[in-house]
């Protein structure tokens, strides 16, 4: 048995993991895939002032319904897609219901997760007892934290291609220099670039932030996928933060979208 074998049984001995580490070039190149781009669209920015805000792309026309699984304290998100015309599906285990009651709003108490098993049910399942037959495209917003990687690389690809934007929450970036975490998030993410753009990141300040071999990683960051077939420009953003991005958490330390994220 190899000598980092030794080591590694030994640390798990005492609770502690010592992973293959990933290399800095190989964490620059998945960052880099995940550079925002100007798709030829302003953002707007759905819901309130603070944690449970995102930027969109200005392109809400013909969406009728929206998938939220993660249910907050305040579901402005989710109202302001009300007065839309947008019916919201949301789902959490966690909560009995969003903190406030709307006709437009259809709630499960569900977790979202890869197997249909209580109290989980996965996206397919969801959709088909939500809207059997409907073929149009779909909205969905998520925040279950650090469920999303396996939620997303479970869920069929010809669902995925339904919305036509998807925001996510990512948490454990942080972690993307050890091997294990790297694969999930690397094979997540390029299961979405398949067929979407980052059309905007927006870093969370509630949590921290890794600094490594030159290289800046928020451990949690908000991201915006657009649909490629909506695209009808493809050009790098070089503004950040946004105009419209405003800090989760007041009192905390102001964490813009580093420049190695797009440069």
């Amino acid at each position: 048995m190899g000598i980092r074998k030794l080591l590694q049984r030994a640390a798990g001995a005492f609770g502690y993991c010592l992973s293959d580490p990933v290399s800095a070039g190989e964490v620059r190149s998945l960052i880099q895939r995940l550079a925002p781009l100007d798709c030829g669209r302003p953002l707007v920015r759905i819901g309130n002032s603070r944690d449970g805000g995102y930027l969109l792309p200005d392109d809400l026309e013909g969406i009728r319904y929206c998938f939220s699984p993660g249910v907050n304290e305040t579901v402005d998100f989710e109202s302001q897609l009300a007065d839309r015309g947008i019916q919201c599906f949301l789902a959490d285990h966690s909560v009995n219901g969003p903190p406030i009651a709307r006709q437009e709003f259809v709630f499960e108490k569900k977790f979202i997760g890869v197997v249909d098993r209580d109290p989980f049910m996965t996206m397919q399942s969801w959709k088909q007892r939500c809207l059997p037959s409907y073929a149009g495209e779909l909205l969905l917003q998520m925040d279950i934290d650090g469920w999303e990687y396996e939620v997303i690389l479970s869920t069929p690809p010809e669902l995925l291609r339904q919305f036509r934007i998807i925001v996510v929450e990512c948490h454990g970036l942080a972690d993307l220099f050890e091997r294990y975490a790297h694969r999930l998030y690397g094979a997540c993410f390029d299961k979405l670039l398949t067929n979407f753009v980052v059309a905007h990141a927006h870093p969370n300040n509630c949590s921290g932030w890794l600094r490594r071999a030159g290289l800046t990683i928020p451990d949690v960051v908000e991201f915006t996928f657009y649909n490629r077939a909506r695209v009808t420009r493809s050009a790098p953003q070089r503004l950040f933060p946004h105009p419209l991005d405003i800090d989760n958490c007041a009192g905390r330390p102001t964490l813009a979208l580093p420049r190695c994220w797009y440069e």
